[in-house]
C-alpha cells in the first residue's frame, strides 16, 4: 500500500473513532501482522463465501481477498456510513453492505446468501455489554455452514477486563471449539486471534 493510501486509511479510521468512540475499539487500524494471522484461517480452495463484520477501513480485507480463489464471494457488513463509502472507493472488489450485524440473517437473505464458510469479525467486543456480545455471536453462528469458522481479534491489554472475560465466556458458550492462536505482538495494542468452530 502506498504512503498516501495508508495516510488516507489512518485519517478515515481516526475520524470515525473521534465521531463514534463507542463503535471503534482500537487506537490504530489493525496491523498487517494481525491481518495475515486472520487470513490464514480462510479457505484457500473451492468457492467459499467469506463474511467480514465491522471491517472499518478494510485492514483485514486485502489479505483475505488475496487468499480467495476464483468464484469465492467476499462480503462485509459495516454500520458506519462513512466507512462504507471509504470501502466502496478503495476496495471495489469487496461486497460492502451498510447495516447492523444484529440483523445479519435478514441482511444476508437480501444479498442472496444462505450460509457462509468463514466469519471474520473486527467488532470491538470489549465496548459492548455482555447481552449484546451474545446476541451478535448468536447471529454470526446462525449463518455459518456446518464446517465454517468464526474468527475474531481481542487485545492482550484488555484480558483482565470484565467485558473481555464475558466475551470469552460467550465464545465458549456459542462454539464447541475455541482455539486461541499465537499472540501477535507486532500490533498496537498486542492482539490475539481466536478461531472458533462448530456452533452449539
Amino acid at each position: 500500500m502506498s504512503k498516501r493510501k495508508k495516510l488516507r486509511e489512518y485519517w478515515t479510521f481516526l475520524n470515525s473513532a473521534a465521531r463514534q468512540p463507542a463503535t471503534v475499539g482500537a487506537v490504530l487500524p489493525t496491523s498487517r501482522y494481525v491481518a495475515e494471522a486472520v487470513a490464514a484461517v480462510v479457505p484457500s480452495s473451492g468457492a467459499p463465501t467469506v463474511l467480514e463484520l465491522g471491517p472499518g477501513t478494510g485492514a483485514l480485507s486485502g489479505p483475505i481477498q488475496r487468499r480467495l480463489s476464483e468464484g469465492a464471494r467476499h462480503l462485509a457488513v459495516e454500520i458506519d456510513p462513512k466507512m462504507v463509502r471509504f470501502l466502496e472507493r478503495t476496495k471495489p472488489w469487496l461486497e460492502v453492505i451498510e447495516g447492523d450485524a444484529t440483523h445479519l440473517r435478514k441482511i444476508l437473505d437480501a444479498a442472496g446468501v444462505d450460509k457462509v464458510d468463514a466469519v471474520i469479525s473486527s467488532i470491538p467486543w470489549t465496548l459492548l455489554p455482555p447481552e449484546k456480545q451474545r446476541e451478535l455471536l448468536h447471529e454470526a453462528a446462525s449463518v455459518m455452514s456446518a464446517d465454517g469458522v468464526f474468527t475474531t481479534v481481542t487485545y492482550l491489554t484488555t484480558l483482565w477486563r470484565p467485558p473481555t472475560r464475558a466475551f470469552l465466556d460467550a465464545l465458549h458458550d456459542t462454539f464447541d471449539e475455541v482455539m486461541p492462536r499465537t499472540a501477535v505482538w507486532r500490533n498496537i495494542p498486542p492482539a490475539r486471534v481466536y478461531a472458533c468452530r462448530r456452533p452449539r
